[in-house]
């Protein structure tokens, strides 16, 4: 897997964090770097530690189905990419109630937005990465991309308010971003197997 398909799968992932800190921005109303930095910091550690879960589990297991391993990275990667696509066009309230200054409240928010990046690292174990040193820098990537789109996010959530959401559409892009990606891996072993 390139580094160029990392950063983007990272992104893809990310867009969920992004929407969510979009939403916690609102609820903000100004800037207030204390929780605005905590939450991007949960939001990029269960980004990171999802994938290296998913990675370590996936890769005690990953030599039993070498033979279809592309297929399934395809499905784990064409499902969430489906399901953030059609997630992108339910009409929901602006506002959601919550507390983004509450701890609690931000670690969970951090984990439901992670649990897709459990699925990437499954992903990982199956296109190959086989050692420690392949998937730090990757899972690092993806720490790093969901920091920085949290707190993007939360800054455009309290400059702009509901309005930026509907208009960027975070989640058809990143749900997009995870098809192409899997639909690349795919061909790309067909051709070198049946090529």
């Amino acid at each position: 897997m390139s580094g160029l398909e990392i950063w983007l799968i990272a992104i893809g992932l990310a867009m969920d964090c992004f929407a969510v800190s979009i939403a916690s921005g609102i609820l903000l109303k100004r800037v207030r770097w204390r929780p605005m930095l905590v939450m991007a910091f949960f939001f990029g550690f269960f980004q990171a530690l999802m994938p290296l879960i998913g990675w370590i589990c996936a890769n005690t297991f990953s030599h039993l189905i070498e033979d279809i391993d592309h297929w399934i990275a395809f499905a784990i990667l064409a499902f969430l990419g489906g399901r953030m696509v059609r997630e992108s066009f339910k009409e929901e309230e602006c506002r959601h109630e919550y507390d983004p200054t509450n701890l609690r409240v931000v670690i969970m928010l951090a984990i439901a937005t992670s649990i897709d990046a459990l699925a990437i690292g499954v992903s990982f174990a199956f296109l190959g990465m086989k050692n420690t040193s392949d998937i730090i820098p990757s899972v690092g990537i993806i720490g790093f991309v969901s920091l920085v789109l949290s707190l993007m996010g939360l800054g455009l959530g309290i400059r702009f308010g509901c309005g930026i959401t509907k208009r960027l559409k975070p989640d058809f892009l990143g749900g997009i971003i995870l098809i192409i990606i899997g639909i690349k891996i795919l061909v790309e072993h067909l051709i070198q197997h049946y090529g």
